[in-house]
């Protein structure tokens, strides 16, 4: 039996319902014994009551995506989809990521974390800036700072999320993702969006966001592109499942945002389009994560 994990109580509750919902109708959808939880609040309880034996996770942020669920469930002896609770806990910290990242050279923007209540490091890297809360998805609680007169109220919105922040260069270009399903990289998608960057608004709500898989690259950017993902990915010790976010310079130089452990799996996701263009639809691709387990 399995128990489709969903809801939680973060800030991406709502994409992380429609997300499991959409993956348990794919399991009804083949006849896979499965019920749907809603972790919301402290009704964890509940769902140990339940007799199962596996556990597709579609929880997103903390709780669900930081490792602290995956702990509940190794110490129950439970199987689950994607990352154990150590690289899930790596994936989440931007700012731990990053120094991850780092060791294994790869390209990053420079950044700096500010917490609350202590003094901000000097910032020796050129405006524009990003500054996101360390443990927050879905581009929840970013902001692009232009000036240093609007850095308080961009880490004020940010620590309303987390205590810490990070504060990086902002670069400027093109965004993709790679989607990665065991020790391959899926097609990269190319994400044009009309918000200035890839927001909240635009990864959810936003018609007018375009996706394009083919992308535009060449087959050897391309390439290259998948494997740094993979690297990336494998660093930070993830497996089963997830997503590279990149953005492409002018100089055609990639850099590395972030490895997502637990991606959407909505209608406007990513994964399931970057699947569909190598001939896996959704009901496969849920077979294919559980596969990975």
């Amino acid at each position: 039996m399995i128990a489709v994990l969903m809801g939680g109580n973060s800030a991406e509750r709502a994409v992380s319902l429609k997300g499991g919902e959409a993956v348990y109708q794919a399991l009804n959808n083949q006849n896979i014994d499965c019920f749907k939880f809603d972790w919301h609040k402290d009704n964890l309880s509940k769902l140990w009551q339940q007799e199962f034996d596996q556990a597709f996770i579609v929880l997103h942020g903390r709780g669900g995506e930081d490792g602290y669920i995956q702990k509940q469930l190794e110490n129950r002896g439970i199987r689950y989809t994607g990352s154990d609770s150590n690289a899930s806990h790596n994936g989440m910290d931007k700012a731990r990521t990053k120094m991850i990242w780092k060791q294994h050279n790869l390209m990053l923007a420079p950044s700096i974390v500010a917490s609350i209540n202590q003094p901000v490091k000097p910032i020796d890297f050129p405006l524009p800036w990003a500054v996101k809360p360390t443990l927050e998805g879905s581009s929840i609680g970013i902001s692009k700072v232009d000036s240093q007169t609007q850095l308080n109220e961009a880490l004020t919105l940010a620590w309303q999320y987390n205590p810490h922040a990070l504060v990086e260069q902002w670069i400027e270009g093109d965004e993709y993702t790679v989607a990665i399903l065991g020790d391959k990289a899926l097609p990269v998608v190319k994400i044009i969006t009309d918000q200035g960057f890839y927001d909240y608004e635009s990864k959810y709500h936003s018609n007018e966001t375009q996706y394009l898989c083919p992308c535009d690259l060449s087959p050897s950017q391309e390439k290259a592109l998948q494997a740094i993902a993979l690297k990336a990915f494998f660093a930070i010790n993830a497996k089963g499942w997830g997503r590279g976010d990149f953005i492409i310079n002018q100089h055609n130089k990639p850099y590395l945002l972030e490895i997502n452990t637990v991606p959407g799996m909505t209608s406007h996701s990513l994964v399931p389009m970057a699947a569909k263009a190598m001939g896996m639809n959704f009901n496969q691709l849920v077979v294919a994560i559980l596969d990975e387990i």
